[in-house]
Order: C-alpha cells, then structure tokens, then sequence
C-alpha cells in the first residue's frame, strides 16, 4: 500500500509541530541518512541492534490484558491501534510523526528505573520488578497533544501514588522529576546537541499523588511498544501530551522545581503546568477544538480533557494563565 505524505509546509497552522522541531527536519533527515549508512556498514550492530535477539525477554507478559477499571469511559470511539501505533511524537528519534519505525532501535531489556532524591527508601528497580510490584490496570482515556490533535486510548499501567508510597518521600520533597533514556548513538534525535537531553518532565507531589496520574506500561492489552514510550511512560491525561514523557529511566524527588524540556526549548511556548484549557490558545494557533486520529473529526477541547472533577481542585484560580501555558 502506498502513502501519500504531505509536505510539511502544506499543514494547517493549528496541526503544526513546534517550531524548533519543524526548523530541525534537515538535521533530523540526515541523522536518518547516517544511520542507514552506518547501519550498511554494520555500525547497527555497535547501537545494540544486532544484540536485539539476544537481549533478555519481557518477563510480565502474562500480565496483559490487565482488567480495566469500569470508572473511566469514553464519550467517542476508541482510535484504531494501528492509527495510534504509527502517528506519534518522540523527540529523542526526531521530529516527524512517522517516528516509529527508527523508535525500533531502542532495546527495552534490560532496562532499569532508578528512584532518587528526598526519599526514605531510595532503589533502582528492575523494569519487569517494578511492574510486577504494582497493581496494574487498564484505563479508556483521551489523550490530547498540544497541537490540536487527540486520540483515545485503552493504558495499561499504575498509578504514580503507588510508586509513592512505595519509596516514602520525605517531608521536604515538593516535586517528582521523570528523565528518559540518554543514547544519541540508539536515539538519533539526541544528537541535536542544543536541546537540553535528556527529555525532563516533572509534577508536584500533589499532582503525582492525584487519581489520574499514571505510569503506562501497555496499550491496547499489550505491553508497550517503542514508539509508545516503552517500557515505562507517564500518562497525564488532563495535560498537553508534551508533559507525558517517555521511556523513562529516572524518577527523582527534589524541593526546587526543576526547568522541564520544553521549558527550556521554547519558554515562551511551553510551560512547566500545561493544563488543557479551550480559554487559552497557544501563541501560533487556537487551542478551541482537536481532530480526532484516524477520522479527523473536530471535537471541541474540553477543559482539563473532561477530567475536571478528578484534577480542578489543585489549581485553584482557573483564570490564571500560568497554569496552562
């Protein structure tokens, strides 16, 4: 079957991607190139490719399908899985949205996350220990990216409380910073050297404590794919899509706030809450409605992704632009 790709100057300014990422797609293509090239001269092998095989299994897959939690429905269908499985962001590979098929360069096993800072019980975890440790779900939930587009999706995952308790923060830690993978030679994104990698997000304890708050580690009954975030991403659903980082390796409890990625990429388009909000547009396009993947349905945007009830009550001036932008 043959695909049609619209040139990128052809798109809607309000399905646009960030304006450092659209800049970079000549950087970004010949990264692509090289790493053909690198990978006919057996180079793959040096990024972990051609250890792939060999690499240790996936040992929680008698986990999946985990049983859904009822509370959590969709007022529109579910996005078809391959649709979902082929348009994605994930900066560390680059900057288009068929970013999935270089995202198979990242080997999931093994894989450590390791859980730091003002805790009482800090400890690097095994990926398969963790998620056998924790009470898995699955949940329906809308996700919606800053650039006007969503999707809905059935996670699977734990709630972040959980990891919480687990290591017992201490009375001074204020927020929980989440950093993904550092591997330029895997992650051809990472060569960009002037983004500040690797990718950072960050929550309050209050936000991480909250009933919505996810680490993901399956979608569509199945453990997670690469270009999903694999083994390990967080899942916000009342935020911008942005905030929901990937293949995380680092959780860390700090006092001070840190400077999150996109913080640091474009401050004056990006900020630390990225709440949903209709009320406020981005600067270079409408925030009022969403197209919808697969049938590019327009959806007005809902405040908080209709989450509201589960997540209003932590900012309490709803008129206050710093909590979305």
């Amino acid at each position: 079957m043959n695909f049609i790709r619209k040139p990128e100057w052809a798109m809607p300014e309000r399905e646009a991607t960030p304006e450092a990422v659209f800049f970079d797609r000549r950087n970004f293509l010949m990264g692509a190139a090289g790493a053909v090239a690198v990978g006919a001269l057996g180079g793959i092998a040096s990024a972990g490719i051609a250890g792939a095989a060999e690499a240790p299994k996936d040992k929680t897959l008698d986990l999946y399908p985990a049983k859904r939690n009822p509370d959590f429905k969709l007022d529109r269908p579910l996005t078809e899985e391959q649709v979902a499985a082929t348009y994605n962001n994930f900066y560390e590979f680059g900057g288009t949205k068929g970013i999935y098929w270089l995202s198979k360069r990242l080997q999931l096993r093994p894989w450590e996350v390791k859980v730091s800072g003002l805790v009482n019980k800090p400890k690097t975890y095994d990926i398969d220990s963790l998620i056998r440790s924790m009470p898995l779900q699955e949940r329906l939930l809308r996700f919606r990216c800053v650039e006007a587009w969503a999707m809905a999706v059935p996670w699977t995952g734990f709630l972040i409380r959980d990891l919480i308790k687990a290591v017992e923060p201490k009375s001074s830690a204020k927020y929980i910073v989440f950093k993904t993978f550092y591997k330029p030679k895997v992650a051809l994104g990472q060569l960009r050297v002037w983004y500040s990698w690797p990718y950072t997000e960050a929550l309050t304890i209050e936000e991480g404590m909250n009933e919505m708050a996810m680490l993901a580690t399956g979608v569509y009954g199945k453990p997670l794919p690469q270009q999903h975030g694999a083994p390990l991403r967080l899942i916000l659903p009342w935020k911008y899509g942005f905030k929901n980082g990937k293949s995380i390796v680092s959780i860390e409890f700090t006092e001070k706030r840190p400077k999150t990625f996109w913080e640091r990429a474009a401050p004056s388009e990006y900020g630390f809450w990225a709440n949903i909000n209709p009320a406020f547009d981005h600067p270079r396009w409408s925030q009022k409605s969403e197209r919808m993947l697969g049938t590019n349905k327009r959806r007005p945007t809902q405040l908080f992704n209709g989450y509201g009830k589960w997540v209003a009550g932590m900012y309490p001036d709803l008129k206050d632009r710093k909590y979305f932008f």
